[in-house]
């Protein structure tokens, strides 16, 4: 395994990268340049490879018909690393790449190495199979902030090389953040232990600190990820793992992942303005605890087959094995989002489904399907989770909006309507007609830019101001995850979803 170790003692550059708030005590200063210091001291030609790697990183070659220079990045990154733009380069990551190793579950820990991986606006990182993935251990951190105009773009070698269709998926592993931030697997009290281990690695995560910072991630698509170790066992597009709400998740999109856009375990990680489009299992999962929030969220799904669900929501709080009275519930708070579903053979899949014992609290969404699939918009699949939703005292829907073949799947129906027409839930339409700008209709992902903007309908429902009902949320007058035609957050830095725009 090759490792780097890059130290610098100059504080403007620390300053410079962002990362002066996130040295732990005794760890010292990191430089801003480690890994981008080898420079390049003669721009190449366009469309010619450069002539070398940046100090740190390994000349593996060229890609791209040679037009691209490969600078692998080490497997083990220990102290602060930079990817810069830099003409005629493209990074990559071979296996399991870790930045840090695992710092348990104390932030004054004094075990362990940190790793700080900053990547600038504009960087293209790839992978060449399942089994390659970016870990960010518990304790270290990744600050990867694209902007609007100018994305960073985690993808596949195959995308690189042009040779991806719009049906390819699972062809890396994807992005994996640890935190010490509460989950269900942890014992939160002194010591504090913790034995949950994230899917798809062997990482631990969790601790005691709900506000843990493992970086930021502005900006980012990661495209053509999700892989399977084995049954039951996968890597997603965006993996958290007890991630804190220090953390800033803003302007992500996934793009065809084999398994889940997101999923979220434990933590108390926010997001803001997500993009997830044919994801092959779930939009955005939930599990083991997680009690944050997630606001402006759109979801385009592929369609369903007999091995996915491919839900656009996927909540639970595992470990079910534990009484439901001592359970540590899942507690999201999801306000702003559009899931558009797609046409679905059998009734095991849903637009949302809820399980375990979850507890989320829903407003301004949005959920649609074709017409005719046996899925269903909304599913309550055991009692636990219907009593976490009957078992406190404010609503825990409100304004939502369900346009689908059928409102409820049918094996949970009477269990899912009576959770949804609770006296305590207002402003809620289990079966009205969509009006979003376009039909959403297909069995394929053709055409990615399905409806997502409201039509009438959806804007005679009365909206909820989502920053009531969380702090983190931003003050809303609608439904949905998009205002109207001019609000254009989702533009630019995304790939797919208009005309034209391709991944």
């Amino acid at each position: 395994m090759k490792s780097l170790l890059v130290v610098a003692a100059s504080a403007l550059a620390l300053a410079a990268c962002g990362s002066a708030e996130v040295a732990s005590p005794g760890e010292g200063d990191f430089g801003g340049g480690g890994g981008g210091g080898g420079g390049d001291p003669t721009t190449p030609p366009p469309g010619t490879p450069a002539a070398d790697c940046p100090t740190g990183l390994a000349n593996v070659g060229t890609i791209a018909n040679n037009t691209l220079r490969v600078c692998q990045l080490p497997q083990q990154i220990i102290g602060n690393l930079t990817l810069a733009v830099r003409a005629g380069t493209i990074y990559s990551i071979t296996g399991r790449t870790e930045v840090g190793t695992d710092r348990g579950v104390d932030p004054a820990s004094t075990t362990g190495s940190q790793g700080i991986l900053t990547i600038e606006p504009g960087v293209r990182v790839f992978a060449s199979g399942g089994g390659d993935y970016l870990l960010v251990n518990r304790g270290s951190q990744l600050f990867a902030e694209g902007t609007a105009t100018n994305p960073i773009i985690f993808t596949s070698r195959q995308n690189v090389e042009g040779s991806t269709t719009e049906g390819s998926q699972g062809q890396w592993g994807g992005i994996v953040l640890a935190g010490r931030a509460p989950q269900a697997n942890c014992q939160l009290t002194a010591p504090v232990t913790c034995t949950g281990q994230v899917e798809g690695t062997n990482a631990f995560y969790g601790g005691n600190t709900p506000a843990d910072n493992s970086g930021r991630l502005r900006y980012v698509q990661i495209k053509y990820s999700g892989f399977e170790i084995s049954t039951g066992n996968e890597l997603q597009a965006l993996t958290l793992a007890g991630v804190g709400s220090g953390t800033v998740i803003d302007h992500v999109q996934s793009y065809n992942s084999s398994d889940d856009g997101i999923e979220i375990f434990g933590g108390n990680a926010n997001l803001k303005y997500i993009v997830i489009n044919g994801a092959d299992d779930d939009g955005l999962d939930t599990d083991t605890g997680w009690r944050g929030g997630a606001q402006f969220g759109i979801v385009t799904q592929r369609a369903p087959n007999s091995t996915s669900r491919s839900a656009g929501f996927e909540f639970s709080s595992a470990p079910a094995s534990t009484p439901y009275a001592s359970r540590y519930l899942s507690q999201p708070k999801i306000a702003n989002w559009t899931l558009v579903g797609r046409n679905a053979p059998i009734d095991a899949h849903t637009v949302m489904h809820f399980d375990t014992g979850t507890q989320p609290t829903l407003v301004n969404i949005v959920a649609t399907s074709t017409a005719g699939s046996a899925a269903g918009c909304f599913d309550i699949a055991d009692t636990d989770t219907q009593t976490s939703f009957d078992g406190g005292s404010t609503p825990t829907i409100r304004s939502v909006y369900m346009s689908c073949g059928i409102s409820y799947r049918p094996a949970n129906a009477a269990r899912s309507q009576a959770v949804f027409t609770n006296a305590r839930n207002t402003n809620v339409t289990a079966m009205g007609t969509s009006t979003l700008t376009a039909p959403a209709s297909g069995t394929t992902i053709t055409n990615q830019n399905l409806a997502f903007i409201n039509g009438a309908n959806e804007n005679a429902v009365t909206p909820v101001d989502a920053k009531t009902v969380y702090s983190f949320f931003d003050t809303t007058t609608y439904i949905g995850a998009v205002q109207n035609a001019t609000d254009t957050w989702w533009q630019g830095w995304t790939c797919g979803l208009t005309s034209g725009s391709t991944c």
